[in-house]
């Protein structure tokens, strides 16, 4: 029987062209040990964590008043403090360009599609493919291999 993380996945690991390698679960990293892709999956996941929190600040921001009204204000405050600490914990694991462009661009096409979905903006052709350009940019980062 092979090797299993915490969680209970089978772990083994193998020599690649690389000399070390690693595959957790199916999937395969190229990394000295299979703990270390277990840190890559749970950047990925403080990075979701970071988007989410700056995308909740960001539209919460809204309803500020230019930060004149207490609670929106407060939950702006929050949101973002959340998102940098997680984005901090990210970095610990993750490329800071990769990492940035991830969370920048998918908090920029998230924060355009509330606004144009939820708070009446305009989704004018010219808008949509600009979100669609800041997305296919993402992906091509996730190709290089942002480990």
């Amino acid at each position: 029987m092979p090797p299993q993380n915490a969680a209970g996945t089978a772990v083994s690991l193998s020599r690649g062209a690389s000399g070390r390698s690693a595959s957790v679960a199916g999937s395969h990293c190229v990394r000295p040990y299979a703990s270390l892709c277990t840190l890559v999956r749970m950047a990925y996941l403080m990075l979701a964590g970071a988007i989410l929190s700056e995308v909740l600040a960001t539209t919460a921001m809204k309803y500020t008043d230019g930060f004149s009204r207490l609670w929106p204000s407060v939950g702006t405050a929050l949101g973002y403090l959340l998102a940098f600490a997680l984005l901090a914990q990210t970095l610990k694991s993750m490329s800071v360009g990769t990492a940035y462009a991830i969370w920048s661009g998918a908090g920029t096409a998230v924060i355009a599609a509330i606004g144009m979905v939820f708070l009446g903006e305009s989704a004018t052709a010219l808008k949509i493919l600009g979100v669609l350009l800041v997305i296919a940019g993402v992906v091509v980062l996730n190709l290089d291999g942002a480990h």
